[in-house]
């Protein structure tokens, strides 16, 4: 929300005044987080990051993982939240 309201006023204030700006907002969260656990799947399959990498380095999973999720909230963001 911040986001449209800082950078797109008009879009912002139609959905305002029209009364969609919840029901807008509820979509783009649901879109962002079906594409977030998507992505958060696939590249960790392609980058190998597994079960059995948690079980034998869990500080080596819990890096990866993290720069993994740091990488796919970027895109998320660039693909869904800021356009």
């Amino acid at each position: 929300m911040r986001y449209i309201r800082e950078h797109r006023k008009v879009f912002y204030t139609n959905l305002l005044t029209s009364g969609k700006l919840q029901s807008y907002l509820s979509e783009v969260e649901t879109q962002a987080q079906e594409l977030f656990d998507r992505l958060m799947k696939q590249r960790a399959e392609r980058e190998g990051i597994t079960e059995k990498l948690k079980a034998d380095n869990q500080m080596e999973w819990i890096g990866r993982m993290n720069a993994l999720r740091s990488a796919v909230t970027e895109t998320v963001n660039a693909e869904v939240i800021f356009v």
